[in-house]
């Protein structure tokens, strides 16, 4: 397969995953990632001290999710830029809440098979 096509396969990953998070679509969102995928967000972290800001697998995707959507229904994320090699994107984005000030996110897509296998959140 060539790079190009790879970098529009990934690209469109990020996409719907945009889409499905804004959308608070669980399942289109678990959807993209692979059943052992690994998900570490500083959130998280002080969340749920005991995972050490880092979970495994998509039932723990999906509670950590839905969580964060149903204590802030208005959650949204705004991309300000997706950078895509053949198997990874780097995008960054500006997470929105009612009553909470901005916050600047940059979040690393690792991709394998057109699945997600990884995703680190950063904050800053």
């Amino acid at each position: 397969m060539s790079t190009i096509y790879m970098t529009e396969k990934i690209q469109s990953i990020a996409f719907r995953w945009f889409e499905a998070f804004n959308a608070k679509d669980l399942e289109k969102l678990l959807a993209l990632y692979d059943d052992e995928a690994q998900h570490y967000s500083p959130k998280l972290k002080i969340r749920h001290p005991e995972t050490n800001g880092l979970i495994t697998g998509k039932e723990a995707m999906r509670s950590w999710w839905k969580d964060a959507f149903e204590r802030l229904p208005n959650l949204h994320y705004k991309a300000t830029s997706l950078t895509v090699n053949s198997d990874r994107v780097f995008m960054e984005y500006i997470r929105k809440v009612e009553n909470e000030e901005d916050l600047f996110i940059a979040e690393v897509l690792e991709i394998k098979n057109e699945k997600i296998i990884s995703s680190r959140v950063y904050h800053g």
